[in-house]
């Protein structure tokens, strides 16, 4: 990177799942400028769209919902450029604190979901888990879904609020972010979805750069590997970074680290996890087959993708 050449604009989720991000920055003079999006990966889109960030760390389902659906505009705004995180995410599925009526998640049918936005990774997942309750197949009318309403909320406090009014019926969201609340008795917990493939890839903008030939790119991967190395070798300095400023407790930072395994080298992306999510999307509901970009269109040349 040159004097002249600006930093990338880096957008993340200001969670737990940041923190080799964090260490990127803070021990290996990673060159960014790190946007907070607690709102989550839609959100992301968003902005990568309209040119505020140039990078995007999220889920792996919102990114590939974003290039999949069949109103995906232009070329989409991003690709799929590499992989941050190989275990899948837990997602804890939860209701308010005074919901007696909703007690399990067969009770979940045909309720209001509460979601951060219009295809984020919360939207995607909840036609994951119709599918795998068997809810689609019994809902197959164009006029019925598998749930009553979708109800876009933003941010996970919002949601919390949500559920306890009745504005929502349930959402879901990390076990770990969640699992305060649920200590605290502000929400309740219903159950639990894993997502069936590794949980978070890097994404890079469309709109200004050439993306495999980008250093700034390249100086991120390596930087990223570089906090991800050191994230394994300082587990202490991860739990003390995740419980002081961020929300969560030493207990929870300590367990989830038992959970999580970070991808060592982020650059490049396999494309048979593309090819699954996409195949578990469109049997969801969330894609069509035939429509939007198709897997080896979501990602970049060059990039160290896994071809079949």
């Amino acid at each position: 990177m040159t004097d002249t050449t600006p930093p990338l604009r880096i957008g993340y989720v200001p969670e737990h799942f940041s923190t080799p991000l964090y260490f990127a920055q803070k021990h290996f003079g990673l060159q960014a400028t790190l946007t907070p999006f607690p709102s989550g990966t839609g959100h992301m889109i968003t902005a990568l769209r309209e040119g505020e960030i140039d990078v995007g760390i999220g889920l792996t389902e919102g990114w590939i919902a974003g290039l999949g659906k069949e109103d995906t505009p232009g070329d989409g705004g991003y690709r799929i450029v590499g992989t941050y995180v190989e275990t899948p995410l837990c997602w804890a599925i939860s209701t308010g604190a005074k919901r007696p009526e909703i007690s399990s998640v067969s009770s979940l049918k045909g309720s209001k979901v509460g979601v951060s936005r219009i295809g984020s990774g919360s939207y995607v997942m909840s036609y994951v888990l119709a599918d795998q309750e068997g809810w689609l197949a019994s809902t197959s009318s164009a006029d019925v879904g598998p749930y009553k309403d979708f109800v876009p909320l933003q941010t996970f406090d919002k949601l919390r609020a949500a559920v306890n009014t009745g504005e929502a019926d349930f959402f879901m969201w990390e076990h770990f972010t969640s699992k305060r609340y649920y200590n605290s008795g502000e929400i309740r917990r219903v159950g639990e979805i894993y997502t069936p493939w590794p949980s978070w890839e890097i994404v890079a903008s469309t709109n200004s750069t050439k993306l495999a030939k980008d250093d700034r790119l390249q100086d991120l991967f390596r930087k990223l590997d570089q906090g991800v190395k050191y994230f394994g070798e300082h587990q202490d300095e991860a739990v003390e970074y995740i419980s002081t400023a961020l929300d969560y407790s030493k207990e929870d930072a300590t367990e989830w680290l038992k959970t999580v395994q970070f991808c060592t080298e982020t650059s490049g992306v396999d494309i048979k996890v593309v090819n699954n999510c996409i195949s578990i999307l469109q049997k969801a509901g969330v894609l069509k087959e035939g429509k939007g970009l198709q897997a080896t269109e979501m990602l970049v040349s060059g990039l160290g993708e896994q071809l079949p």
